[in-house]
């Protein structure tokens, strides 16, 4: 069973598997494509008529409809080939390809959110005109501090775990 971008038949469908709507996906692959031709000097289907195996993915369009069904669904590299008809290992290399493309593709639109800052200044300064900024992050386990008033710091609620403060 190979999931195709055919199988989608309604704006529903486009959006649960993909996380855009179907005019979304046509104007992203446009920036998508443009992108892909900037990196490598030519398209998909030129850089796979090179190889002697069947390639698993055949156009920009694929890349970008495995990419961003990658991403959506959050499977194993194992899962993730099984369902699109590849193994783990060019499921990890063509979902990687796609996130380099992706991100250039945003990049050139101006779409791409910046994620380095040299310190809390610039961080600052770089998000003083939103009014709201929601962070999605995870608890990281630390060595448990020898004294109790430490400890009473660190201490997260969670059996058996000392997370540090962010």
């Amino acid at each position: 069973m190979k999931l195709q971008i055919a199988d989608l038949t309604t704006e529903r469908q486009w959006r649960a598997t993909l996380g855009v709507d179907r005019a979304r996906f046509e104007k992203l692959l446009a920036l998508f494509t443009a992108s892909y031709r900037a990196l490598f000097g030519h398209s998909v289907a030129d850089r796979q008529a090179d190889l002697e195996v069947t390639p698993s993915l055949e156009s920009e369009q694929e890349l970008l409809f495995f990419t961003l069904f990658s991403l959506k669904v959050g499977l194993t590299y194992d899962v993730l080939g099984f369902v699109s008809g590849m193994d783990a290992a060019n499921a990890k290399r063509n979902q990687t390809l796609g996130l380099q493309v992706l991100e250039q593709a945003l990049r050139t639109a101006h779409c791409l959110p910046r994620r380095t800052f040299a310190n809390a200044a610039e961080f600052a300064e770089y998000f003083q005109h939103e009014e709201t900024l929601i962070f999605d992050g995870i608890e990281q386990r630390i060595q448990r501090p020898r004294e109790n008033e430490a400890q009473k710091e660190h201490y997260s609620g969670k059996k058996s775990a000392t997370p540090s403060k962010r």
